[in-house]
């Protein structure tokens, strides 16, 4: 496996219908793609990570997304991950809105510890006109350093300013990668995965495609990879994992979903670690129709 600090730069995933180990059969109505839609927009969409108050031992992060489309349509609904040194802490949903065009999402995160916070977010909308539906989707995203010390006041960074900064930056990111390595070796020995057969991303690096193409694809098969990409993660990661004994996990605690796109570009590995070291593993065979 490479330096996971340089496979953290960029993700790449395709996906048209999940082929499950794990396949929780939930009765929420799910993220669909359609093809998007040529006239609406959202006129904004945001995720934010704002450190507030300490009190009791515990300080306070104010987590938020928000979006709005240009026009009211006819299904509506965002969800957010929030991770802490490479593990769920928190995920946001209010369920499928009808005929509104905006959504916001707001929570407060109580945390002890020094920590690189990430969230990332994916905003949907389904649009019904004149017997088509057509749908419209964005990825936003923040990240934040938190230093809890004994030693120096409690703060915040995004981009590190200082020596100091720099170092807890340093020792926040070691501290994720090696827990993301640890689970990817896990699922390597646990699934005799060959490695060389797989290129290796991170799920929280999304953001980076929502008006770009994936590297090698245009921007509408991008549209339709990243769009797929999400029914999936709704439903397998986001509602539930369910487990060989038929039971569902709550995925908090769960380490960052791990992608491996096969080179030959024929199916894609999803893995995460959840709290109770079991792992999911979550197979997508590629479609190109």
């Amino acid at each position: 496996m490479n330096k996971i600090r340089h496979y953290l730069t960029m993700a790449l995933l395709m996906a048209v219908t999940f082929s499950l180990l794990f396949y929780p059969e939930q009765t929420e109505e799910s993220f669909t793609y359609f093809p998007p839609d040529p006239e609406a927009s959202f006129q904004s969409a945001d995720t934010s990570l704002t450190l507030l108050s300490k009190n009791n031992g515990y300080y306070k992060l104010n987590w938020k997304t928000s979006s709005t489309l240009d026009r009211k349509a006819y299904l509506r609904q965002d969800i957010s991950l929030l991770y802490a040194n490479g593990l769920l802490v928190g995920k946001m949903g209010k369920g499928w809105k009808q005929n509104t065009d905006t959504i916001n999402l707001q929570e407060n995160i109580q945390y002890q510890e020094s920590a690189n916070f990430k969230s990332i977010s994916y905003h949907h909308a389904e649009l019904h006109e004149n017997g088509h539906i057509t749908s419209v989707q964005s990825i936003t995203n923040d990240e934040l350093y938190v230093v809890d010390s004994n030693f120096s006041p409690l703060k915040s960074f995004r981009v590190p300013k200082s020596t100091d900064e720099k170092e807890w930056r340093d020792v926040l990111d070691k501290l994720t990668e090696e827990r993301i390595k640890h689970s990817y070796d896990k699922a390597v020995e646990t699934y005799a995965i060959m490695e060389n057969h797989y290129s290796v991303y991170l799920l929280t690096q999304f953001y980076q495609f929502t008006d770009a193409a994936l590297p090698g694809f245009s921007i509408e098969d991008s549209r339709k990879i990243i769009g797929r990409l999400w029914e999936g993660i709704y439903k397998n990661y986001f509602l539930g994992v369910r487990m060989k004994d038929g039971t569902y996990a709550d995925p908090a605690n769960s380490t960052i979903p791990v992608i491996l796109l096969a080179k030959d570009k024929s199916h894609l590995i999803v893995i995460s670690e959840l709290s109770n070291g079991e792992m999911m593993f979550l197979r997508q065979t590629i479609q190109y129709q």
